[in-house]
């Protein structure tokens, strides 16, 4: 029987001091699936580590680029390159400052609405058609600039308000993976939690 192979993409920024900021939701995630599914993401390849296995009857590619947040599209264009995957079996997980906290979008393609590491990504693929899961991490209060807000950590009630996302991140990622992205969109593209 041949596999499937999708790749899942979080996007954040490399070394201990980025985390837990809220930029790196994206890798976050890929951190809850490598532990509910049992995927160790340790390999070194294609400017991210990764991890592999068949897994839901197809083999899945958990990756977070270890290039810096906007050169993400250098590491994404790698792993594409490697595993010659379908775009639409591609999924980019990352923070979104438009959504609030708690909610979570699938969109089966679309700009970079103001992302470094999305645009860095549609320059590099030359394609903007690929499935994306948007994770709100809200705007900053006051005069805080946007670049400040999303290189902080989030703070204890934020990590509460996070505990259910990623259950929900991985249940949407599942459904990605066995019914596609209009299937996801469908099903968990609803308010914050």
């Amino acid at each position: 029987m041949r596999h499937s192979t999708y790749l899942i993409i979080g996007l954040g920024n490399p070394g201990l001091e980025y985390k837990l900021n809220r930029h790196n939701i994206g890798y976050r995630v890929i951190d809850h699936l490598s532990r509910e599914w049992g995927i160790s993401v340790s390999h070194v390849r294609s400017k991210s580590i990764i991890g592999y296995d068949i897994f839901l009857e197809n083999k899945i590619v958990l990756a977070k680029p270890q290039t810096f947040m906007n050169q993400s599209g250098e590491a994404v264009r790698a792993l594409l390159r490697f595993y010659k995957t379908e775009l639409n079996k591609v999924l980019i997980i990352f923070d979104d400052l438009d959504l609030p906290l708690g909610s979570l979008r699938f969109r089966p393609e679309g700009g970079s609405g103001g992302h470094k590491g999305m645009a860095s990504i549609i320059e590099k693929l030359d394609s903007k058609s690929f499935p994306r899961m948007r994770l709100g991490i809200g705007r900053p209060r006051g005069n805080m600039d946007v670049a400040e807000f999303v290189l902080q950590d989030f703070n204890k009630h934020d990590e509460i308000t996070l505990q259910p996302v990623m259950i929900r991140a991985e249940e949407a990622i599942r459904m990605f993976i066995q019914r596609g992205v209009y299937a996801a969109m469908s099903r968990f593209n609803t308010s914050a939690i």
